[in-house]
């Protein structure tokens, strides 16, 4: 189908695996419908069953069950204040941070040695500044900056020196007179933390403790470090303030010196080095600078690396090597942009799919000896299977030769009216082709006319489409409950484009984005069932900084929003996430100046007549306390908006953080199912 305005071509796919047009559902006219209950979390019994989610490999067969618990029970005559306590890898320690310091428990005698002495406000020794925790090592450690290395003899660690870096205050109401918590967030052209690199050997009475030969004065970043497999060597990345070099240095544990190991240089930004698999004779790892991403051996002498995989591949997970044959097993979206498979790439660079291409691999655990697998996986329309594969043996049909364990569609399932998502496409005047996912109401007729919502993010290399089981709730099933279209999409810098469509945002965040959500919006507005006075549009994040970009700059195609935890100027927000696409403000004014308040004069509700209901309105939404994206945005945007005269809905989460959670979030749930039924459906 043409679209006359925009030129777009549209292809609809159902997930059933057959052709469909936009707007045909299965007839469910005859079907059970789900009560508002059953949609919250009291679903019938017989519609999903109960799969494991855990399993693994005991060295013979696979156990479909939890692992059993190794080293997570400390000693009890342990500090009772250890951080991020941690075993060696032979479980004979314990690494923690205290106060400021590192420190490492003998697990036999129970003596404590404390590894490093100048710890203070701040100066923290393995303990994470937050912009490190936040963007680099990951909220998942929990400010761990430690590393064990295999042989147990050494522990690698980040020293912080906050130092310059600016404090931010959050004010905390609870009590009589209140209280703030401070902590150092350096924002977009702050001075970052400087970090020295130690070492330190354990294996005797006297720790010793060897540092990298890095200058910390430097403007610079350091990545997720990894050991050696033989101990030797600690890995270190290194990026400079502006994001687009980095080196792999290999560093002598014993003396600090640095081997330049590997370079690469790129136009825009580039993404840190988030796995890599050592070899006897080199490691192997994941890369992007060829527009796609691809795994590439490298030697450990820096003689030149090799490229292994070819094609368009995204989000690679690097599973495992046989180092009998040096195949490589990996996850990627390869044939489809929305749907991750297991694949194996053999030592001539041939590439064969291991599991069935219409499906997502949601969890994936290997045999040792590489000849069988157990793997969850689902589509949009299919709830998810367990199932052991046979590697690399296949039916006569072409499918692999798999067992299946476990299945969590009932027998139930196919008696209700369930709302499952069609895939659709649409491909830009500019040639990017961009999925979505539709939930349709049940009932659907297509002479009538329904509102649209959509759930959007935006945010770099972050797709909110991903053809997988999102299950049986709020999140899918109450809008079709409701008679409302529901609609995610994402835009050319997701991912689904590769490289191309994410270098185009680069230094200029929110325009090309923008510019594919209104594509999105005028394609739904043309079809003949849709209200097109009605279109919602809702994010948090960087969904919410969109969000109120559709209701401003965007208005004459987004009607009503809820921006939760938005960024309206990228000047508040944090160092290397900023910096990383917008380069710094210092090199980089104009992209800066271009931010969300500039815009608020275009959304178009003031105070007027209680009686004319707007065409439009703006829900914004934020946690006082959220350390992540500052409640001081939205302070700005209302102030804002104030001053033009603007009528908005506000909800404000005391002490809320950047997500809600317990019964803020039941509020946050309520609140805006309201809003949308008030706006969408009255």
């Amino acid at each position: 189908m043409k679209h006359t305005l925009l030129a777009l071509t549209v292809i609809i796919a159902a997930l059933h695996g057959v052709n469909a047009f936009a707007g045909e559902t299965p007839d469910q006219t005859e079907k059970i419908r789900l009560t508002e209950e059953n949609i919250s979390g009291k679903l019938p019994e017989g519609i999903l069953e109960t799969i494991p989610l855990d399993y693994y490999w005991d060295g013979e067969q696979f156990v479909f069950s939890k692992e059993p618990a190794r080293k997570t029970v400390f000693p009890e005559n342990m500090p009772s204040d250890a951080v991020n306590p941690s075993y060696s890898p032979d479980s004979t320690k314990v690494a923690y941070t205290k106060g400021s310091d590192l420190y490492v428990f003998n697990v036999s005698d129970g003596t404590e040695t404390r590894i490093t002495s100048d710890g203070s406000d701040m100066v923290t020794n393995g303990y994470a500044s937050w912009v490190y925790y936040e963007e680099i090592l990951g909220r998942a450690t929990a400010y761990k900056a430690f590393w064990w290395s295999p042989d147990s003899r050494k522990i690698g660690f980040y020293r912080f020196d906050n130092t310059g870096v600016p404090v931010f205050p959050i004010y905390l109401s609870d009590g009589q007179h209140g209280e703030l918590f401070n902590y150092h967030y350096p924002k977009a052209g702050d001075k970052n933390p400087e970090v020295r690199i130690g070492m330190a050997d354990i294996s005797s009475s006297e720790t010793i403790i060897t540092w990298a030969d890095f200058d910390e004065k430097q403007d610079q970043y350091f990545g997720i470090p990894f050991w050696g497999a033989d101990s030797k060597e600690f890995y270190i990345a290194r990026m400079p303030r502006v994001q687009n070099h980095l080196d792999l240095y290999a560093v002598n544990a014993s003396s600090g010196e640095k081997r330049l190991v590997y370079q690469e240089s790129y136009k825009t930004w580039i993404d840190w080095m988030k796995e890599i698999i050592f070899e006897e004779d080199g490691l192997y790892m994941v890369r992007d600078f060829e527009g796609w991403q691809q795994i590439y051996f490298l030697p450990y002498d820096g003689s030149g690396i090799r490229r292994i995989t070819s094609g368009e591949n995204w989000d690679i997970s690097l599973v495992g090597v046989n180092p009998k044959t040096d195949d490589v097993y990996f996850l990627a979206l390869r044939s489809s942009k929305i749907r991750r498979a297991l694949y194996k790439a053999d030592s001539k660079g041939e590439i064969t799919a291991l599991t069935d291409e219409n499906y997502d691999i949601h969890k994936i655990v290997m045999s040792d000896d590489f000849k069988q697998f157990a793997a969850t996986y689902s589509n949009g329309a299919t709830p998810p299977k367990v199932s052991v594969f046979r590697t690399g043996r296949f039916n006569r049909d072409g499918s692999p030769k798999h067992e299946v364990i476990a299945d969590m569609k009932g027998s139930e399932f196919d008696k209700y009216a369930i709302a499952l998502p069609e895939l659709i496409f649409i491909e830009t005047e500019d040639g990017f082709t961009l999925p979505g996912q539709v939930f349709y109401p049940i009932g659907f007729d297509p002479s009538q006319k329904y509102p649209v919502h959509f759930d959007i993010y935006g945010g770099p290399d972050t797709p909110m489409v991903r053809d997988r089981w999102k299950g049986i709730n709020d999140m899918t099933q109450w809008w079709a409950n409701n008679g409302i279209i529901e609609v995610i999409v994402d835009n050319r810098a997701a991912g689904c484009c590769g490289r191309k469509g994410l270098d185009m945002i680069y230094g200029n965040l929110m325009n090309y984005e923008l510019q594919d959500f209104i594509t999105w919006s005028e394609y739904f507005k043309s079809l003949p069932y849709v209200d097109e006075d009605k279109i919602g549009v809702e994010g948090f994040s960087f969904g919410g900084t969109m969000t109120v970009l559709c209701l401003t700059k965007g208005a004459e195609h987004f009607n009503f929003g809820i921006a939760g935890g938005g960024v309206y100027d990228w000047m508040l927000y944090d160092s290397h996430y900023t910096e990383r696409y917008m380069d710094t403000p210092q090199r980089n004014p104009e992209g800066y100046a271009d931010k969300v308040l500039n815009y608020i004069d275009m959304y178009p509700v003031e105070y007027g007549d209680p009686a004319v209901k707007p065409t439009h309105m703006l829900k914004i939404t934020h946690g006082t306390a959220d350390d992540n994206v500052h409640f001081q945005q939205t302070m700005q945007l209302i102030d804002l908006l104030q001053k033009e005269g603007k009528r908005f809905e506000l909800m404000i989460y005391p002490e809320g953080k950047h997500g809600y959670r317990g019964y803020q979030a039941d509020h946050f749930n309520a609140a805006n199912k309201f809003f949308w039924l008030k706006w969408l459906k009255d």
